[in-house]
């Protein structure tokens, strides 16, 4: 038996070098990767700000997630590795208003560092297409 699996890149552009992708959906599970709150340059946005990078992981995926007609509320869990707990309360404040419907399961874990300089988080999530929307629609 062979999965399909479809390699999800969002606006299209990709580094040819890079060994991952921002996303893979299979049927209606996508699988988001680990994202830093970085801009289209990959420049980290708001260094020091770990409410704002997280911030703009949640956009990051909101746009993969559209790019197939879905958005975070489809998101049913997520894995934040963060550097230092200073501040991190300030993230669930961004969790809700990216989450209306509901939350996700999540589980954090303190990492002594992460590949980009000046990251203070980075998340990965998973996502089913659909789960936002009532069993009735």
């Amino acid at each position: 038996m062979t999965i399909e699996r479809e390699a999800v890149l969002g606006n299209g552009r990709w580094p040819p070098t890079y060994t991952f992708v921002p996303a893979v959906r299979v049927e209606d599970t996508v699988y988001l990767s680990g994202i830093t709150g970085t801009d289209e340059n990959g420049t980290i946005t708001a260094p020091g700000s770990i409410e704002e990078q997280t911030r703009q992981i949640f956009r990051k995926f909101e746009a993969l997630l559209a790019s197939l007609g879905g958005s975070c509320d489809d998101i049913v869990s997520t894995t934040d590795f963060v550097t230092t707990t200073e501040h991190y309360n300030r993230t669930a404040a961004v969790r809700r208003e990216f989450f209306r419907n509901g939350f996700p399961t999540a589980t954090g874990v303190i990492v002594a560092g992460l590949l980009r300089k000046d990251a203070l988080i980075e998340i990965s999530a998973i996502a089913v297409l659909g789960t936002h929307r009532k069993a009735s629609e």
